[in-house]
């Protein structure tokens, strides 16, 4: 590209004189002119908006600042910080829980290893926390006329109910066993009498504390003979025997359970432990939490400038320089300008840089 000083030069020293219409080539003067036009725009731009910022200040005495556009400590990060704190509180107290269930466990499995003793003639319903899953056995005959059905609950995918019958111990306090499951279709006695029985029997079973309801389950009816849950007060009340809960076991076998459904006798429960111990899921859910929160607040805080930062900081020099520019080199730019358009170079005028258009 040829430079624009070299023309300057080689120019003849004379007085410049406007060149007349025909001296002009005739593909030139379009050109030119439509140049001369967009030049004369962009100057009016650039005096009319930054001649008042170009002549107050200085690029040394004041420099560009940093513009923020994003507030680091606001709400956000507030909840931010807050989460990593609550979530190792909850942590630490799940382990706590652990401990706790893990000691429970152990107590209960010990009691469970040990041979059943008999069941006292009187029972003190506030000391039966103390034998939780203690194995006992007691002799007499079940009430089928005060029998009571909890449910509905489900087994293997079936629907039916719990069987509750009350115990009625010769010269001793009636209890309430829980007999184990049964099928709704064979819900009514007629349907299964061999789960009728008439004579006394033994029962062996774990003392127990019942389930409690929870806030989806229905309120008992005793008065229509409905339970949803095992309420031992109410069922006690009802069928006149102590509020003291037995839950009737028997050795886990396939089989055995099938026959027993076909037959219409209660499936009893198995002589273990079915307590669920969760607590090292939470665990690791809750210091895992606090961890990945407490490594998102320190990439937060410790974050550089984002790119829109920079654009701004970018935007204010650029625009600070071109004002600078454009009053400092007014001059040299009528110069080239007359020289072009003396020359007519149509080569020399399509290279130029945009910004001076």
């Amino acid at each position: 590209m040829r430079s624009i000083f070299s023309v300057l030069q080689k120019a003849p020293a004379r007085v410049w004189t406007p060149p007349t219409r025909g001296f002009r080539n005739p593909r030139v003067p379009s050109k030119i002119d439509s140049i001369r036009a967009k030049y004369r725009l962009s100057q009016f731009r650039y005096f009319s908006q930054s001649r008042q910022l170009a002549d107050g200040l200085n690029v040394v005495d004041h420099p560009a600042k940093l513009v923020r556009v994003n507030k680091k400590h606001g709400p956000g990060l507030i909840i931010l910080a807050l989460i990593p704190i609550i979530s190792f509180i909850l942590g630490t107290w799940q382990v706590q829980r652990l401990d706790w269930k893990t000691k429970l466990m152990a107590k209960f499995e010990d009691r469970l290893v040990k041979p059943p003793l008999p069941l006292p003639p009187r029972i003190d319903p506030d000391a039966i926390s103390e034998f939780d899953y203690r194995r006992v056995y007691a002799t007499g005959r079940f009430r089928h006329d005060k029998e009571m059905l909890v449910g509905p609950r489900m087994n293997e995918g079936e629907d039916g109910f719990i069987v509750v019958t009350p115990l009625e111990r010769e010269g001793q306090s009636t209890v309430l066993v829980n007999r184990g499951w049964i099928s709704r279709k064979l819900k009514d006695q007629k349907d299964r009498p061999l789960g009728v029985l008439e004579e006394e029997v033994t029962v062996e079973g774990l003392l127990r504390e019942p389930w409690k309801k929870n806030m989806f389950t229905p309120d008992n009816k005793p008065e229509e003979g409905k339970f949803y849950f095992p309420d031992i007060n109410q069922m006690a009340e009802k069928s006149g025997s102590q509020p003291v809960w037995i839950e009737q076991t028997m050795v886990p076998d396939l089989i055995e359970s099938y026959d027993r459904e076909a037959k219409g006798i209660p499936i009893g429960r198995a002589a273990e432990l079915n307590l669920r111990n969760n607590h090292s899921q939470y665990i690791f859910t809750w210091y895992g939490l606090s961890l990945a929160t407490t490594i998102m607040m320190w990439m937060v805080i410790r974050k550089n400038p984002n790119e829109a930062l920079r654009r701004v900081r970018q935007n204010r020099n650029c625009s600070l320089g071109k004002c600078f520019w454009a009053r400092e080199n007014t001059v040299v730019e009528l110069l080239i300008w007359r020289c072009l358009e003396q020359c007519g170079d149509i080569a020399l005028i399509n290279s130029l840089p945009s910004c001076m258009l």
